[in-house]
């Protein structure tokens, strides 16, 4: 699939499935004009979107040049225009060290968005992330990870077993796994970090059609391993007859999930 197509995917089909996740999340830790926001794999920025439009100070960074120019579409459009940008308004292409800024106070604030505990590997992955953000945090700044709920929970989780079964069982970096209990914690014990609450949210995934969803679902990265070890095509055969049961009579897809969220306090 096309790099760019893959992200316009992410950003108009599936990133709006985790909108009860932002909100949440900025609600309870009170997110407004006295926050300073560093959003690690912001992807193609709508939670940083909806905390600027909080009064927020955001800065974004992700590793995909494809997603964070479509981030740059919604939250500097004057730039695009060549006038002026927002000064509250950073996006960075590459790791948190390159957001670094002397001039600028500590970020008060650091969420990452993207739900870990899905892939094999991720964990540790997102430990390497965060030693470069911390820094970055001032002391008692919330640090915000984000996962799936209980598979029983999550109508998706039957989905994403096709990219278990289609992938290549030797190599399981990356192929899917149901989230374990315990996996945020794990990741903010390792980083340092203090707990300090978690919550589930209802995040239903909605699409408008079968060929809508499974575009949405690809983008997400959960079946890359799976389509490396078969083929695109049979990877879409399977994954469109696996959504079948959550096909309603009008056409649309429907299928409820719970995910978690953790807030941890930097040291």
């Amino acid at each position: 699939m096309n790099l760019y197509a893959r992200a316009r995917d992410w950003s108009e089909i599936q990133e709006r499935m985790l909108v009860p996740l932002y909100e949440a999340v900025y609600e309870r830790l009170e997110v407004g004009p006295a926050t300073r926001l560093l959003g690690l794999s912001c992807g193609s920025g709508l939670a940083l979107l909806m905390a600027a439009s909080r009064g927020a100070a955001v800065t974004g960074v992700d590793a995909s040049p494809e997603r964070l120019a479509l981030a740059r579409e919604r939250l500097l459009p004057d730039a695009a225009r060549g006038t002026r940008a927002r000064r509250a308004t950073r996006l960075v292409d590459g790791s948190p060290a390159d957001a670094a800024d002397p001039k600028t106070p500590p970020y008060t604030v650091v969420t990452v968005f993207e739900p870990i505990g899905c892939l094999a590997g991720d964990a540790e992955g997102l430990g390497e992330l965060l030693a470069s953000a911390l820094p970055l945090a001032g002391r008692g700044a919330a640090v915000v990870l984000a996962g799936w709920g209980p598979p029983e929970r999550c109508a998706t989780s039957s989905v994403l077993r096709v990219a278990t079964k289609l992938a290549d069982p030797l190599r399981s970096a990356g192929s899917w796994r149901p989230a374990r209990r315990d996996d945020l914690e794990e990741v903010a014990q390792r980083a340092g970090l203090k707990p300090d609450g978690s919550g589930r949210v209802a995040c239903p995934f909605g699409y408008a059609d079968l060929d809508s969803a499974v575009r949405g679902l690809l983008s997400t990265g959960l079946f890359d391993a799976a389509t490396a070890a078969t083929d695109r095509k049979q990877v879409d055969k399977e994954l469109t007859e696996a959504l079948h049961p959550h096909r309603r009579p009008d056409g649309t897809v429907w299928m409820p999930n719970v995910f978690r969220y953790l807030i941890a306090r930097v040291r």
